[in-house]
Formats: C-alpha cells, structure tokens, sequence
C-alpha cells in the first residue's frame, strides 16, 4: 500500500535530492481550451525528466546493500544512476544489445554500469533479478514498487503548493507510477480535483488495462511517446488499483496529435519535451481536452528526446 502520508515523507527525504521545478501559463493553450491552462515544467528536472523523483526516494529507504540495479533504459535507468552516485552506492543499468550507444553513454556519464546484456529486454530483467538474488543489489523497478509510487507523488503535492485553486491534472499515462502518486497526493488534499490520464493510441498498456478490468498485455509499436510504452505486468501488485481508482478519464492521442503537441510547446510556449511529455498539450490541440474556469495543469514529464528529431517535428518534417 501507498499513503498520503508516505508521499509526505517522501518529501522530506527527496527535498535535497530533487530540483522544485516552475510553473507558467500557457496564454495560447488556455485560449484553445477555453480556460487557464498552467505547464508544470518537470521536464527541467535534474536527468530531464520526473523520474528522479521515484528513484531518490527508493535510493534513500534502502538498508545495506551491495548497489542498486534495474533493467530500464530510459528516464528510470538515469534517474536511478543519478540517485545512486549521491548516495556513493555502485549502480548497474541492465540493458540489451539493441540499445544505442548514445543512452549507454548517458548511464556511463552519471558513474552507472550500463551492463549490456542478451538480446531482449527481458534478458536484461534477467540479470538484474540474478544481481538481487546472488549479489545483494537492491532491485529498483520503474513504477509498480511502493518507495517509487510516493517519490513521484511528491509532484501532486508541488503542484497543488504551486497552484492551489487547479481544478484538473493532465497526466502522461504509462507504467501508472506517476499518475498514481500524483493523483493519490492530489486527491487527499483535494478531492474535487479531476485526474485525466494521456497516452498514445498504439500499445498504451495501462489504458487497454483499465478498459479489461485486469491488467493485460499489448503489442509494442513504434510511437512518438516512446517513455509510455511497455506493459503494467500481469502480476502488477500496486499501479493498476491506484490508476483505475483514483483516474476521472483517459484519453489516448494518434502520432499526429502527439506530434502536434510537440510542436506546439517548442513554438507558442518555448519548451522542449519529448512525445509523452506533450500528450496534454496534444489533448487542447486535438479538442479532446478542455478547461474550466479553475486551472488546468499539464504536466510535462521529461524532455530527453533526440534533439535532431525535435527539430524535423517542429519543423513539420515528422
């Protein structure tokens, strides 16, 4: 289980770890969605994305041990790299061959082993779980692990401190640890506030699962929001009762409209944000999201996208 109280003391022991990251209005967006509409900026986080978050405050709940590993190489790999070398514990990000230098060299940047590993990713998984079981690491995974779910709650509590009369959240939706922690956060202190989950139209795991009941398992395909694609896991022990408990509605996005809101940020608003960090934005654009007379908020969670890709989408070259 997952407690307001729990994203409270995550607070407290992330408060030197994690940057507080601003807020601003979007003048063009909130005339598009028919009210104000605010951008939490979590994108200019240390590691560029809100991950940090998760990965200090499970960093920070570990006993002795050896080091810490997980199997992901994205947002989470880096974060949880960063979070350890504040702490002097080794880390070592198990990854697959088919993972470009490029994301290995950013691990080995933060003073992580990027361990390449196997073929699939779930050969990775593999070696991470025999540096738990044989080694002593402590396992870290992206989102379903209960430290990681109260560490990127501590948003929901910033941004209600930030803007406490919003009226709705704009969440990306993949894993569900970060809808989960900000919207239990949000909800205990507000539980009027309205909680809306994004994701892309293609192999969007958390939303199929919503819509079955049960946690399900779908084909990955290439998408623009690639930081919210992978499954929930069928044995999800904690993100799929939080999200389809504490989420008011979902709304999934096609590539066009992903792309839109990306283009959109960069030009009306100046920030640059990867695919899953624009699905809100990409939501007003599409007219499928709509604010009241009390704030809209749109999180943008993380800006690593290839810089040379940002620019052919803005440029309309996608």
């Amino acid at each position: 289980m997952v407690t307001p109280e729990d994203i409270a003391a995550a607070a407290d022991r992330v408060r030197d770890t994690v940057r507080v990251t601003p807020v601003k209005p979007s003048p063009s967006l909130s005339e598009l969605a028919g009210g104000p509409v605010w951008l939490k900026c979590e994108h200019h986080q240390k590691t560029g994305a809100f991950k940090l978050r998760g990965a200090a405050n499970a960093v920070a709940r570990l006993g002795k041990v050896a080091g810490v590993t997980t199997a992901s190489t994205g947002n989470h790999g880096r974060a949880l790299a960063h979070a350890a070398r504040a702490v002097g514990l080794p880390a070592v990000i198990c990854v697959s061959r088919l993972v470009p230098q490029n994301k290995l060299d950013a691990i080995a940047d933060l003073g992580a082993e990027a361990r390449v590993i196997g073929a699939t990713q779930d050969e990775a998984f593999e070696e991470a779980r025999r540096l738990e079981r044989e080694e002593g690491f402590a396992m870290i995974p992206p989102f379903d692990h209960a430290d990681v779910i109260a560490g990127q709650g501590t948003l929901g509590l910033e941004i209600l401190d930030q803007i406490p009369e919003a009226g709705a959240i704009a969440i990306p939706l993949s894993g569900g640890g970060l809808l989960a922690g900000v919207a239990l956060a949000a909800k205990h202190r507000r539980p009027d506030i309205r909680i809306i989950g994004i994701s892309m139209a293609r192999g969007a795991a958390m939303a199929a699962s919503l819509a079955a009941g049960h946690p399900v398992t779908v084909e990955e395909v290439e998408t623009l929001a690639d930081s919210l694609g992978g499954g929930i896991g069928l044995d999800n022990r904690l993100t799929f009762a939080l999200c389809r408990d504490l989420v008011d509605e979902v709304i999934l996005l096609g590539e066009d409209e992903i792309a839109a809101g990306i283009r959109h940020l960069a030009i009306a608003d100046g920030e640059m944000v990867e695919g899953a960090a624009a699905v809100g934005a990409g939501a007003i654009l599409a007219g499928r999201l709509v604010a009241g007379q009390v704030p809209l908020v749109l999180l943008l969670s993380g800006r690593n996208i290839d810089p040379a890709r940002h620019a052919a989408i803005v440029a309309e070259e996608r």
